[in-house]
Protein backbone atom coordinates (compact mmCIF):
# COMPACT_ATOMS: atom_id res chain seq x y z
CA UNK A 1 0.00 0.00 0.00
CA UNK A 2 1.21 3.49 -0.80
CA UNK A 3 -0.09 7.04 -0.50
CA UNK A 4 -3.24 7.88 -2.46
CA UNK A 5 -3.19 10.62 -5.11
CA UNK A 6 -5.01 12.89 -2.64
CA UNK A 7 -2.35 12.30 0.01
CA UNK A 8 0.44 12.93 -2.49
CA UNK A 9 -1.08 16.25 -3.54
CA UNK A 10 -1.57 17.31 0.09
CA UNK A 11 2.08 16.42 0.72
CA UNK A 12 3.37 18.34 -2.28
CA UNK A 13 1.37 21.51 -1.64
CA UNK A 14 1.85 21.53 2.14
CA UNK A 15 4.37 24.37 1.88
CA UNK A 16 7.78 22.70 2.08
CA UNK A 17 8.51 22.83 -1.65
CA UNK A 18 8.98 25.78 -4.03
CA UNK A 19 5.84 26.75 -5.93
CA UNK A 20 4.66 28.78 -8.87
CA UNK A 21 1.30 30.46 -9.13
CA UNK A 22 -0.51 31.01 -12.41
CA UNK A 23 -3.22 33.68 -12.58
CA UNK A 24 -6.07 33.56 -15.05
CA UNK A 25 -5.71 36.12 -17.85
CA UNK A 26 -2.59 37.56 -16.20
CA UNK A 27 1.13 37.38 -17.06
CA UNK A 28 3.28 34.96 -15.14
CA UNK A 29 3.84 32.50 -13.63
CA UNK A 30 5.12 33.96 -10.35
CA UNK A 31 7.19 32.40 -7.60
CA UNK A 32 5.20 32.36 -4.37
CA UNK A 33 5.74 31.44 -0.74
CA UNK A 34 2.85 29.30 0.37
CA UNK A 35 1.50 26.91 2.98
CA UNK A 36 -1.73 25.02 3.56
CA UNK A 37 -3.95 25.22 6.61
CA UNK A 38 -5.41 22.12 8.36
CA UNK A 39 -8.35 22.12 5.91
CA UNK A 40 -6.06 22.15 2.87
CA UNK A 41 -6.77 25.76 1.92
CA UNK A 42 -3.79 27.42 0.28
CA UNK A 43 -2.18 30.45 1.93
CA UNK A 44 0.11 32.72 -0.08
CA UNK A 45 2.47 35.18 1.60
CA UNK A 46 2.95 38.05 -0.85
CA UNK A 47 5.02 41.26 -0.51
CA UNK A 48 2.69 44.22 -0.88
CA UNK A 49 5.16 45.84 -3.27
CA UNK A 50 5.51 43.19 -5.96
CA UNK A 51 4.19 42.29 -9.38
CA UNK A 52 2.28 39.37 -7.87
CA UNK A 53 0.54 41.64 -5.34
CA UNK A 54 -0.51 43.96 -8.13
CA UNK A 55 -1.97 41.09 -10.14
CA UNK A 56 -3.74 39.60 -7.11
CA UNK A 57 -5.46 42.87 -6.25
CA UNK A 58 -9.18 42.09 -6.56
CA UNK A 59 -11.01 43.85 -9.34
CA UNK A 60 -14.40 45.40 -9.22
CA UNK A 61 -16.20 42.08 -9.37
CA UNK A 62 -14.63 38.80 -8.30
CA UNK A 63 -11.63 37.27 -6.56
CA UNK A 64 -8.71 36.19 -8.74
CA UNK A 65 -8.65 32.68 -10.24
CA UNK A 66 -5.28 31.07 -9.48
CA UNK A 67 -3.48 27.75 -9.96
CA UNK A 68 -0.72 26.67 -7.57
CA UNK A 69 1.90 24.54 -9.32
CA UNK A 70 4.27 22.41 -7.19
CA UNK A 71 6.87 19.96 -8.54
CA UNK A 72 8.33 17.35 -6.23
CA UNK A 73 12.07 17.48 -5.59
CA UNK A 74 13.35 13.90 -5.07
CA UNK A 75 15.46 13.65 -1.92
CA UNK A 76 18.42 11.82 -3.49
CA UNK A 77 19.99 10.99 -6.83
CA UNK A 78 18.04 8.27 -8.61
CA UNK A 79 14.99 8.62 -6.38
CA UNK A 80 11.64 8.66 -8.22
CA UNK A 81 9.56 11.83 -8.18
CA UNK A 82 6.14 11.95 -6.56
CA UNK A 83 5.03 14.05 -9.52
CA UNK A 84 3.59 17.50 -9.97
CA UNK A 85 0.54 18.90 -8.18
CA UNK A 86 -1.85 21.50 -9.55
CA UNK A 87 -4.53 22.97 -7.28
CA UNK A 88 -6.79 25.84 -8.21
CA UNK A 89 -9.33 28.18 -6.70
CA UNK A 90 -10.16 31.87 -6.25
CA UNK A 91 -7.71 33.83 -4.10
CA UNK A 92 -8.83 36.59 -1.77
CA UNK A 93 -6.74 38.85 0.50
CA UNK A 94 -7.15 38.38 4.24
CA UNK A 95 -7.40 41.14 6.82
CA UNK A 96 -8.02 41.49 10.54
CA UNK A 97 -8.74 38.38 12.59
CA UNK A 98 -8.79 36.18 9.47
CA UNK A 99 -5.26 37.28 8.56
CA UNK A 100 -4.08 36.69 12.15
CA UNK A 101 -5.47 33.14 12.20
CA UNK A 102 -4.04 32.40 8.75
CA UNK A 103 -0.62 33.66 9.87
CA UNK A 104 -0.71 31.15 12.73
CA UNK A 105 -1.56 28.34 10.28
CA UNK A 106 1.27 29.47 7.98
CA UNK A 107 3.73 29.57 10.89
CA UNK A 108 2.92 25.97 11.77
CA UNK A 109 4.44 25.02 8.40
CA UNK A 110 7.00 27.79 7.91
CA UNK A 111 7.67 30.01 10.94
CA UNK A 112 9.18 32.84 8.92
CA UNK A 113 9.66 36.17 10.64
CA UNK A 114 7.98 37.89 7.69
CA UNK A 115 4.65 36.81 9.17
CA UNK A 116 5.15 39.51 11.81
CA UNK A 117 4.80 42.06 9.02
CA UNK A 118 1.50 40.80 7.65
CA UNK A 119 -0.64 43.89 7.20
CA UNK A 120 2.32 46.17 6.53
CA UNK A 121 5.02 44.73 4.27
CA UNK A 122 3.21 41.48 3.46
CA UNK A 123 -0.32 40.33 2.79
CA UNK A 124 -1.79 36.86 3.08
CA UNK A 125 -4.11 35.57 0.36
CA UNK A 126 -6.11 32.38 0.74
CA UNK A 127 -8.08 30.13 -1.57
CA UNK A 128 -10.26 27.10 -1.12
CA UNK A 129 -9.15 24.32 -3.45
CA UNK A 130 -11.87 23.57 -6.01
CA UNK A 131 -9.88 21.58 -8.58
CA UNK A 132 -7.00 19.14 -8.01
CA UNK A 133 -4.72 17.34 -10.45
CA UNK A 134 -1.67 15.13 -9.96
CA UNK A 135 0.71 14.70 -12.87
CA UNK A 136 2.51 11.37 -12.38
CA UNK A 137 2.66 8.80 -15.19
CA UNK A 138 -0.37 10.58 -16.60
CA UNK A 139 -2.75 13.15 -15.18
CA UNK A 140 -4.99 12.09 -12.30
CA UNK A 141 -7.94 14.21 -11.21
CA UNK A 142 -8.53 14.17 -7.48
CA UNK A 143 -11.84 14.90 -5.78
CA UNK A 144 -11.45 18.15 -3.80
CA UNK A 145 -13.29 16.55 -0.88
CA UNK A 146 -10.75 13.68 -0.82
CA UNK A 147 -7.94 16.21 -1.06
CA UNK A 148 -9.28 18.18 1.92
CA UNK A 149 -9.70 15.00 3.99
CA UNK A 150 -6.17 13.75 3.27
CA UNK A 151 -3.15 14.62 5.39
CA UNK A 152 0.38 15.53 4.28
CA UNK A 153 2.96 12.82 4.82
CA UNK A 154 4.72 13.44 8.16
CA UNK A 155 8.06 12.13 6.88
CA UNK A 156 8.30 14.24 3.74
CA UNK A 157 9.85 17.35 5.37
CA UNK A 158 12.75 15.26 6.75
CA UNK A 159 12.89 12.49 4.14
CA UNK A 160 16.29 13.52 2.74
CA UNK A 161 17.83 13.59 6.22
CA UNK A 162 16.33 10.19 7.09
CA UNK A 163 17.69 8.62 3.90
CA UNK A 164 21.14 10.11 4.51
CA UNK A 165 21.12 8.78 8.08
CA UNK A 166 20.18 5.27 6.91
CA UNK A 167 22.95 5.27 4.30
CA UNK A 168 25.68 6.91 6.39
CA UNK A 169 25.13 5.36 9.81
CA UNK A 170 23.22 2.11 9.26
CA UNK A 171 24.41 0.98 5.83
CA UNK A 172 25.29 -2.68 6.59
CA UNK A 173 22.16 -3.23 8.70
CA UNK A 174 19.91 -1.71 6.03
CA UNK A 175 21.56 -3.76 3.26
CA UNK A 176 21.14 -7.00 5.22
CA UNK A 177 17.52 -6.24 6.03
CA UNK A 178 16.66 -5.40 2.42
CA UNK A 179 18.38 -8.55 1.12
CA UNK A 180 16.29 -10.64 3.50
CA UNK A 181 13.03 -8.88 2.62
CA UNK A 182 13.68 -9.09 -1.13
CA UNK A 183 15.29 -12.57 -1.00
CA UNK A 184 18.46 -11.33 -2.65
CA UNK A 185 21.64 -13.42 -2.35
CA UNK A 186 23.88 -10.41 -2.91
CA UNK A 187 23.87 -6.90 -4.35
CA UNK A 188 23.55 -3.50 -2.75
CA UNK A 189 19.86 -2.62 -2.45
CA UNK A 190 19.22 0.90 -1.21
CA UNK A 191 16.29 2.90 0.03
CA UNK A 192 15.27 5.64 -2.43
CA UNK A 193 12.16 7.05 -0.73
CA UNK A 194 10.35 6.89 2.59
CA UNK A 195 6.75 7.74 3.44
CA UNK A 196 4.28 6.89 6.18
CA UNK A 197 3.35 3.62 4.45
CA UNK A 198 6.75 2.17 3.60
CA UNK A 199 9.85 2.54 1.46
CA UNK A 200 10.84 2.36 -2.20
CA UNK A 201 13.96 0.27 -2.76
CA UNK A 202 16.30 0.02 -5.76
CA UNK A 203 18.02 -3.32 -6.32
CA UNK A 204 19.96 -5.15 -9.02
CA UNK A 205 23.33 -4.57 -10.63
CA UNK A 206 24.82 -1.42 -12.18
CA UNK A 207 22.37 0.19 -14.56
CA UNK A 208 19.53 -2.00 -13.28
CA UNK A 209 16.50 0.21 -12.54
CA UNK A 210 14.38 -2.42 -10.80
CA UNK A 211 12.50 -1.11 -7.79
CA UNK A 212 10.29 -2.61 -5.14
CA UNK A 213 7.97 -1.15 -2.54
CA UNK A 214 8.22 -2.55 0.98
CA UNK A 215 5.27 -1.77 3.22
CA UNK A 216 5.46 -1.09 6.92
CA UNK A 217 3.24 -3.20 9.20
CA UNK A 218 1.19 -0.04 9.80
CA UNK A 219 1.33 3.59 8.70
CA UNK A 220 3.57 5.70 10.92
CA UNK A 221 2.38 8.95 12.46
CA UNK A 222 5.75 10.70 12.88
CA UNK A 223 9.52 10.27 12.92
CA UNK A 224 9.47 8.90 16.48
CA UNK A 225 7.13 6.08 15.46
CA UNK A 226 9.28 5.38 12.40
CA UNK A 227 12.33 5.07 14.64
CA UNK A 228 10.55 2.57 16.88
CA UNK A 229 9.46 0.59 13.83
CA UNK A 230 12.94 0.48 12.29
CA UNK A 231 14.82 -0.13 15.54
CA UNK A 232 14.88 -3.94 15.25
CA UNK A 233 16.26 -3.60 11.73
CA UNK A 234 18.95 -1.07 12.57
CA UNK A 235 20.08 -2.09 16.03
CA UNK A 236 22.36 -5.11 16.00
CA UNK A 237 21.89 -5.53 19.75
CA UNK A 238 18.10 -5.74 19.33
CA UNK A 239 18.43 -8.30 16.52
CA UNK A 240 20.85 -10.37 18.59
CA UNK A 241 18.55 -10.25 21.61
CA UNK A 242 15.60 -11.52 19.58
CA UNK A 243 17.70 -14.40 18.18
CA UNK A 244 19.22 -15.29 21.56
CA UNK A 245 22.75 -14.57 20.36
CA UNK A 246 25.26 -12.38 22.13
CA UNK A 247 25.45 -8.89 20.61
CA UNK A 248 28.68 -8.02 18.81
CA UNK A 249 31.25 -6.00 20.66
CA UNK A 250 31.68 -2.53 19.15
Amino acid sequence: MGPSPAEIVRTLVAGRLPALVHLAHRPGPFHVRHATDPDGRVLMLVPVVSDLAAELAPGSADDVAVVLDVLDLPPAAGAPSLGRAWVSGWAAPLTGAAAHAAAADFAAVDPTGDLLDVGTRFRLHRFEVVEVRLESAGVHRVDPVEYAAAAPDPLHPVEAALLADLADHHGPEVTGYLRRRLDLPDGEPRVLRLDRYGMVVAYGGPGDRRRARLAFPRPVADVAELSRLLHPMLCRHAVAARSGARPPVD
